[in-house]
């Protein structure tokens, strides 16, 4: 995902500055090292269930203040550093903002992908 393009198409929505005061993003990238042992990863597996992430995309942009959600989860065998989960929530303010941005990433993370590390 181009960030900075996505944002300049969302604000072209004629509707844009009448609802959005803040936008959050968050650019989930593969580690170098397992969150449980920090043993280094070689590469990850990964998995994304693209309807479950529609469904709580759905949830997530009918919350209270929030205007657009955009998500692009990617899927396949990944290196550190790759880019793996892209998510952008624009709304009107930051006490709806910043809680809606942290359980679409909660949310995601426990329902709609698996991953699998090769560590070496």
């Amino acid at each position: 995902m181009d960030i900075s393009a996505t944002i300049a198409e969302l604000k072209k929505d004629k509707d844009f500055a009448a609802n959005v005061g803040m936008i959050l993003i968050h650019n989930g990238t593969v580690r170098g090292w397992s969150r449980g042992d920090h043993a280094s990863v070689q590469k990850m597996e990964v998995h994304s269930d693209q309807d479950k992430i529609e469904q709580i995309r759905r949830d997530v942009e009918a919350m209270e203040g929030i205007y657009k959600v955009v998500i692009e989860a990617r899927s396949g065998i990944m290196s550190p550093g790759d880019d793996v989960l892209f998510l952008i929530v624009a709304g009107d303010i930051r006490e709806n903002v910043k809680p809606a941005l942290a359980l679409l990433l909660d949310r995601i993370k426990a329902e709609a992908v698996t991953k699998k590390e090769y560590k070496g």
